[in-house]
């Protein structure tokens, strides 16, 4: 028996109710047993008596069992909708890798004599916004890659998901989906004259036993809760009732093929950039119960490639929608400083529940449209939340004062706007971003491990807070500090060694963090003046070199300064730097050979290495990519490059050069 039902009050048990008689005969003809709930328990948790966080995994996995079952029944005990976001999102969250997650979900029926299917029958992955649909749209094109298939030329499926009673059809006889591997014979339901849907004939495969939606309404939904409840009495061994007899009579009870369902077919392209109004057109084009749009690729082969895992075909996805919205008053605005320095507005608000979470606080997009909208105290905003997103602003319907920052919360220094963000740009000193700035600090370096997040973050709460006092940090300070003896020598050889093995001295400054001042900078700056004399460089003297304009030569004069003293004391540690060539650009203001010019590099090369290439071009002007899109302007060949990379070039009226051919290109330059 779960515990943690002894502590709830008598108040509490009061307000628990048992299962109905419909939901009793549903578990009693599935034979089911529950072994860590009652009745009682399981009522309380889906009316959210009882916290679900508060639950076990295997009791939280029993109860979606329960609830899955009930519902595919037809006397759900809980929403489609609190199923997906609020239970099994909670199982989700905290076990990923959970049995119950990874296994098709049991029709009820499972108990009763069953038999093998014909084929596998999957549940469908699914995705609750559009970001799910272009990672699941990223595994698509790897398959393709690897199956030496050109992704952009793909047929991509979508289709009304159907809120029926899966079932599968060989022709001869009619199954329920069952556990996925074996299911029970309901051929008696095309004997009592279910026909198939669209003018179908027997043997299509995979479908939904569905009732029509309008006249569900018009006929039904004074008997029955739902549609699913009135599908189930379909199946049912015992003779039909005469709402069932009458809807399979008239053809609006139907099985409905998925190969026959209406749909939109298209490339990636044409779907990603209208994913919207495909999505809208298909929701509503059938009259039955839908509850998404089924998005798959065509491709046998990329089908075959990807598989399945023991709960859902890879190759295709579900997208469901459930946005909830509410309209609530802003109370206030509070700013907050990211790891990353931009200061990021927070407003709090009158408790609001949507999705099955009380939502108290909700991030403003940013202090722009704070501006912009009127985001302040009083402020009357919509909200909307769908599924496991986190809650966003659709609107603010009545504007107040906005409540806009001058000096950062974290570290007082002043702010400046960047496009609609505030920003702080004293990152080496302000608290909120120290961590993420020493980070940044090692990985620019490029020759140092052992520093990662969680090492940075343990050693900042042993109040280190600066990299001068890191590079003092002896052994026996980081055992002290909880680090293993063999990890405190380790991280002490790094430390060493990114001071002794040789690095740019570009790489050096850039990786102070100045605003403005990424690699590509720093590299152009030193390439006019040297290391020492950059702090004492004036905005005119930024200004002259190509491509530092105006707000760019402010913010490199105001950064420079600000980490001049910690410059100092890290340059003094001895860091083995080589110097940027004069000539790494050619002079103050003349055009660069590759300048704005987009390229890749694929295949090996003979006359030179990639790295050093990309090195090359990117002191050329040139902006080095790893794969090839619309804006790449040359792919660089050397051997064995893939056929799919150079068919996309061509697709793409991408220029195609040999490695011979694009080092003949420089050496004419240099000539010139």
């Amino acid at each position: 028996m779960i515990t943690y039902l002894q502590e709830t009050s008598v108040k509490t048990k009061e307000k628990m109710k048992n299962f109905s008689r419909q939901q009793k005969t549903i578990l009693a003809e599935a034979k089911y047993r529950p072994k860590h709930l009652t009745e009682k328990q399981a009522v309380a948790i889906a009316d959210e008596i009882v916290d679900v966080r508060s639950v076990g995994d295997d009791v939280l996995a029993e109860f979606l069992a329960l609830a899955n079952l009930l519902y595919r029944g037809g006397a759900r005990l809980v929403s489609d909708s609190s199923y997906d976001f609020i239970f099994q999102a909670e199982l989700r969250r905290r076990s990923p890798s959970h049995p119950f997650l990874l296994e098709v979900e049991p029709e009820p029926v499972q108990a009763r004599k069953t038999v093998q299917l014909p084929v596998r029958m999957f549940s469908t992955e699914k995705a609750y916004d559009f970001a799910a649909i272009q990672r699941w749209a990223g595994r698509i094109e790897k398959a393709a890659i690897e199956s030496e298939k050109v992704f952009d030329q793909l047929v991509f499926r979508a289709t009304p998901k159907l809120d029926g009673f899966a079932a599968y059809d060989d022709g001869e006889r009619l199954y329920t989906r069952g556990d996925g591997r074996r299911g029970t014979d309901i051929t008696r339901v095309f004997d009592r004259g279910l026909q198939v849907a669209a003018g179908g004939a027997r043997g299509m495969g995979a479908g939904e036993i569905v009732v029509g939606r309008s006249y569900f309404r018009e006929n039904l939904a004074q008997r029955f809760d739902n549609s699913r409840n009135f599908q189930a009495s379909l199946i049912k061994e015992k003779e039909l009732e005469l709402p069932a007899a009458k809807a399979i009579s008239r053809g609006e009870a139907v099985f409905y093929p998925f190969s026959l369902l209406p749909d939109w077919q298209g490339l990636w392209a044409e779907l990603s950039g209208d994913f919207d109004k495909v999505i809208g057109r298909l929701w509503d084009l059938v009259d039955y119960d839908t509850d998404g749009v089924v998005l798959e690729v065509m491709d046998s082969a990329i089908r075959k490639s990807m598989g399945a895992t023991r709960h859902h075909h890879r190759w295709q996805i579900a997208f469901k929608k459930n946005t909830e919205t509410a309209e609530v008053e802003v109370l206030t605005v509070i700013p907050q400083t990211s790891r990353s320095g931009r200061v990021n507005p927070v407003a709090e608000i009158e408790p609001a529940k949507l999705s099955g979470a009380l939502i108290r606080r909700v991030t403003v997009h940013h202090y722009g449209m704070v501006k912009l909208k009127g985001v302040g105290p009083g402020a009357v905003i919509r909200l909307s939340r769908s599924g496991e997103v986190i809650p966003k602003i659709e609107e603010v319907l009545v504007p107040a004062e906005p409540q806009i920052p001058s000096s950062c919360p974290s570290c007082g220094s002043d702010l400046i706007w960047e496009g609609d963000y505030l920003l702080c740009t004293n990152n080496m000193n302000c608290p909120a971003q120290i961590t993420h700035s020493i980070g940044h600090f090692f990985k620019t370096l490029g020759n140092i491990d052992g520093f990662g997040p969680s090492s940075i973050n343990k050693i900042y709460l042993n109040d280190i807070k600066t990299l001068p006092q890191i590079y003092a940090l002896s052994e026996k300070d980081y055992v002290d500090m909880g680090f293993g003896p063999r990890q405190a020598e380790n991280m002490v050889a790094q430390l060493r060694r990114s001071r002794t093995e040789q690095i740019e001295d570009w790489r050096f400054l850039a990786a102070f963090g100045v605003y403005r001042m990424g690699p590509g900078n720093c590299e152009k700056l030193l390439s006019i003046h040297p290391l020492e004399d950059v702090f004492e460089l004036t905005r005119e003297d930024v200004m002259a070199i190509k491509g530092f304009k105006e707000k760019t030569a402010d913010a490199v004069v105001h950064g420079m300064r600000g980490i001049f003293s910690l410059f100092k004391e890290l340059y003094s540690l001895g860091f083995n730097l080589s110097i940027t060539p004069a000539d790494a650009y050619s002079g103050k203001m003349d055009k660069l050979l590759l300048e704005g010019k987009r390229i890749v590099f694929s295949g090996a090369m003979q006359g030179g290495n990639r790295e050093g290439m990309k090195k090359q071009a990117k002191k050329l002007g040139a902006k080095v990519g790893s794969s090839i899109t619309g804006k790449t302007d040359m792919l660089v060949i050397g051997r064995k490059v893939g056929a799919v990379k150079l068919k996309k070039a061509e697709i793409l009226g991408v220029k195609v050069v040999s490695e011979s051919e694009y080092f003949k290109l420089i050496e004419e330059n240099d000539a010139k």
